[in-house]
């Protein structure tokens, strides 16, 4: 059987001052009249039923999920003691799809995309969960529209074959984030695309995968694994969670996996993990600003500008960013919108988390 899972528990920090501890950006309403995680649990069907989508989150966010996604069983909620990142996230989830299906096909999805296309989507999920079925591990491939040095890429080596009207790649090997230079030169060969971090597997592959990579994690997550449903789930859990080290599947699994598939996809995906980001998935107006909310832009260009209530003017902007709550004011130029996390961090050393 095949089964999609959510990863829903990260904080956005990027997305800062909006997106705070208590209402993270897969909680809000970024794009359109639903939120981040509701575009994410809607554009799996009719493809996975609700039954079939379990969703990894944290313990203080679990509860706003479930209302916002109630056909969702509440039993398919996954609880992290505490964040550790993908990799560890993604291992908990097939841990759960291997006490219920011990064949189960996984597609790991996270709840921070924003996708056009979820027709061309759901189709390349069909051919991805194909292609898994044997045990090899698929990844969708973002086709560039421009030397991105904020993405990470894979390089596309033979092509092995053609599923539905999907060509399938075998992977060349994952490239982290590059140098602009780097970036321009991928775009130019045409043969790398950029990581979308989806990835379809049957669960049992992914343990092995951490057993191989990462012995120690794939121990506690075997042991976290015999325990689930008996009487001392909640104290192996607790117990074996701060064994798993902190790293995402990129870096964790999916570097090092042998046997790898590439399907390469335009299906106007964006991954909104900054304000600049967010602004180019947003309709524009005609000097491509972005006014969210009472706002007024005399001379102003490429600048996304969000009030909660008062006014803001602007004059004589470009390329920059404004984000306005009760108790914040960011302004920042779009080119250091990646570095709003350090704000974060200044933040979170100095105590003062009533602004996080």
């Amino acid at each position: 059987m095949h089964y999609a899972a959510i990863l829903a528990g990260g904080r956005g920090t990027r997305l800062w001052p909006l997106s705070r501890r208590s209402e993270p950006k897969q909680a809000l309403r970024l794009i359109g009249d639903r939120t981040m995680f509701q575009h994410s649990v809607d554009r799996l069907a009719p493809l996975f039923p609700p039954e079939r989508i379990l969703v990894v989150t944290s313990a203080a966010l679990a509860a706003v999920l479930r209302s916002q996604a109630p056909e969702i069983p509440a039993e398919n909620f996954i609880i992290e003691p505490v964040g550790r990142d993908s990799a560890p996230a993604a291992g908990l989830a097939a841990l759960h799809l291997l006490k219920r299906d011990r064949d189960a096909v996984m597609v790991l999805l996270t709840a921070d995309h924003y996708i056009i296309d979820t027709a061309r989507f759901r189709s390349a999920l069909t051919a991805a969960r194909k292609v898994a079925d044997s045990g090899t591990i698929v990844t969708l491939g973002i086709r560039p529209t421009f030397p991105s040095t904020g993405f990470g890429y894979i390089r596309l080596s033979d092509r092995l074959a053609d599923v539905a009207d999907w060509e399938v790649y075998r992977s060349g090997g994952f490239r982290e984030k590059p140098e602009l230079g780097e970036a321009i030169r991928m775009l130019d060969q045409g043969s790398y695309v950029w990581n979308s971090g989806m990835f379809t597997w049957r669960a049992d592959r992914l343990l092995k995968e951490f057993d191989h990579q990462m012995p120690e994690c794939g121990a506690a997550l075997r042991a976290i694994g015999f325990a689930l449903g008996g009487s001392d789930e909640a104290q192996v859990l607790a117990a074996q969670w701060p064994q798993l080290r902190r790293t995402s599947v990129d870096y964790g699994v999916m570097e090092h996996a042998e046997d790898v598939a590439v399907i390469p996809v335009d299906i106007g995906w964006s991954d909104i993990g900054s304000w600049g980001a967010l602004v180019d998935a947003l309709p524009q107006d005609e000097d491509e600003n972005v006014l969210d909310g009472p706002a007024l832009a005399i001379d102003t260009r490429r600048s996304y500008i969000r009030s909660s209530g008062r006014l803001i003017a602007a004059v004589g902007l470009e390329d920059m960013v404004i984000v306005d709550t009760p108790d914040v004011l960011l302004v920042c130029p779009r080119s250091r919108a990646e570095d709003i996390r350090d704000i974060v961090a200044q933040l979170n050393d100095a105590g003062k988390t009533e602004y996080l």
